[in-house]
């Protein structure tokens, strides 16, 4: 702006001087030079003579434009060049210091309002508008973790949802199992008041089971926060844990289940409610995608339990990765009845548990899924 406005004097005094001497070439033409020069004989200190300016009338029509143009010139030319070029000093500033980053913040304030926030704004001039595209940038980044941790949030609760709802189906299965075992048995004329008893004894243990998940479920925020706590466990334990819920599975899908226990002597500390979250999701599994037999394993050692079942279905046709991802579904049909999220529940629980989720085919056909937990102590 100061060069321009300098530039902007320096030429007005310029071209005022050149119309100046061109107004007095044109009125020249139109002096008495023999008045003119005695004129200039006479002059003093009081006294300087000058060329007169003559009437329009005595000026041909393209003097009189001349002389007036001169006039114009020598009036107006500093204030329009200083206009003019302080106009394009502006727009010089403009195109070379402010449309990039004016143009860059209109395209993330678009993007931001669309809520596509996997963009960088990369002007980096150490100036005013250099600042405020840093601060706008730090702004979207900000968004971006925010919307990041608000849509995790999100899943987390979904999964929350959907593990409660998985995991809360097996002990209302059984439930539902022994109330119909109930009323077929006490229909009978031979009604055994001891076997009716051990089934309410079960149904009140599966209904405890249910108070204590549902409990623990309300104090969490995500399944990734629950934490398992340790307590003593046999193979024995789990054996009949399992074999109480055994009879109402295999009335349910019509298959046989063979379950052994082998134990070690020593005693495993670990969680058992997970334990038995983790040996319910894979027998479901078993039980939903084998044809006849399925097999359970349960193995206890001092600082290992591991439990094993095997299916005679079709095994594994896909990698252990995307099958104990969240809401994995091997066919549409599973859609319909199962939220696809046993397997990651499993998995997460055995690693929580300090072990593991091992996936595999057996040679003869069918899936082995081999649940490891490790001694909490």
């Amino acid at each position: 702006m100061a060069a321009a406005l300098f530039f902007g004097f320096f030429l007005s005094a310029a071209i005022g001087r050149i119309a100046e001497q061109t107004q007095m070439q044109v009125w020249w033409n139109y002096v008495d030079e023999e008045a003119y020069f005695k004129a200039v004989e006479r002059e003093g200190s009081d006294y300087v003579a000058d060329i007169p300016r003559p009437s329009s009338y005595e000026m041909t029509p393209s003097d009189h434009f001349i002389s007036e143009l001169c006039d114009f010139l020598q009036t107006y030319t500093v204030l329009i060049l200083s206009m003019a070029l302080s106009c394009g000093a502006v727009f010089l500033f403009y195109r070379n210091k402010l449309k990039r980053p004016v143009e860059e913040l209109e395209l993330a304030s678009k993007k931001i309002a669309a809520n596509h926030l996997d963009f960088s704004i990369a002007y980096e001039n150490q100036d005013e508008l250099g600042v405020l595209c840093k601060e706008f940038e730090q702004m979207r980044k900000a968004l971006a973790r925010n919307n990041q941790i608000l849509w995790r949030a999100v899943e987390e609760e979904k999964m929350l949802r959907a593990a409660i709802a998985h995991d809360i189906r097996s002990p209302l299965s059984v439930l539902k199992g022994y109330q119909e075992m109930l009323t077929e048995h006490l229909s009978g004329t031979d009604a055994d008041i001891g076997q009716a008893m051990e089934m309410l004894s079960e149904s009140g243990r599966q209904i405890e089971r249910m108070d204590a998940f549902v409990e623990t479920m309300r104090k969490m925020s995500s399944l990734e926060s629950r934490e398992p706590a340790s307590e003593e466990i046999s193979a024995r334990q789990l054996e009949e844990d399992i074999r109480a819920e055994l009879a109402i599975l295999e009335k349910e899908y019509g298959k046989q289940c063979i379950l052994q226990a082998r134990e070690s002597g020593k005693v495993f500390y670990g969680d058992r409610a997970i334990i038995l979250e983790v040996a319910e999701n894979l027998l479901s599994n078993a039980l939903r995608y084998g044809k006849k037999k399925i097999g359970i394993m349960v193995t206890a050692g001092y600082s290992e339990l591991s439990i094993c079942v095997r299916d005679d279905g079709d095994g594994f046709r896909e990698d252990e990765g995307k099958i104990t991802e969240a809401f994995y579904r091997q066919n549409v049909k599973d859609s319909l009845k199962h939220a696809g999220i046993g397997m990651y529940i499993s998995r997460l629980y055995c690693e929580k548990h300090g072990g593991r989720l091992v996936l595999g085919n057996d040679e003869h056909g069918g899936a082995v899924v081999t649940a490891i937990f490790r001694r909490i102590t």
